[in-house]
């Protein structure tokens, strides 16, 4: 399977940056090509343009700004996103990833008739999320609702492809975890993407 690895720290030392390692060498190991786009290193900007806002429902919709991550996003059958939750949401880079990246024709067109959107990325047979928390797994889940999962599973997943594989895996109180948890967590995220 063809996936495209999305790292989105802006530290090289990160954990993060040790999940994503571990990530692109198992998956490496089970005969996956994989693609990595660390969005900071490529120096991708998140910041979506006056022009492109201004286009979104054009017909075609004006990708120039992100069309080499647009062609490996469609190049891929597989996305797998490494990012810290900060303040119980992506990284400002990340979101900017979805702005304008997941853009209409890419990730989905617009209905003519109005309502639903049609999923475009039908190419995409794998979606994972691999991130950590800085809160404790009973106020991500009790208290806020979990909004990362739902915002990937119910929204950006599901409007923009169809019978996917979706699951994300997460170290929680990461601030408090300690250099065995990290290593067992990293172990579980290798035994995970070793079933791919």
């Amino acid at each position: 399977m063809r996936i495209l690895l999305v790292l989105a720290h802006p530290l090289e030392d990160s954990f993060a940056a040790s999940v994503a390692k571990v990530a692109r060498e198992t998956l490496v190991a089970g005969g996956h090509e994989v693609d990595l786009l660390d969005l900071y290193r490529e120096g991708f900007n998140p910041s979506l343009s006056e022009a492109e806002r201004r286009g979104y429902f054009d017909q075609p919709y004006d990708t120039a700004g992100v069309d080499d991550i647009v062609t490996r996003l469609r190049a891929a059958e597989g996305l797998i996103l490494v990012f810290p939750q900060w303040w119980f949401n992506f990284p400002a880079i990340l979101k900017g990833f979805f702005d304008r990246a997941f853009a209409p024709g890419v990730a989905f067109t617009h209905d003519p008739a109005g309502g639903r959107i049609v999923p475009q990325l039908t190419n995409i047979r794998l979606f994972w999320a691999l991130t950590t928390t800085g809160s404790p797994w009973w106020i991500v889940h009790f208290y806020m609702g979990n909004p990362v999962r739902r915002l990937l599973k119910r929204g950006i997943a599901a409007f923009c492809a169809k019978r996917l594989s979706f699951r994300m895996l997460a170290l929680h109180d990461m601030d408090r975890v300690t250099e065995a948890g990290r290593k067992a967590h990293l172990a579980r995220v290798r035994k995970a993407l070793a079933t791919i």
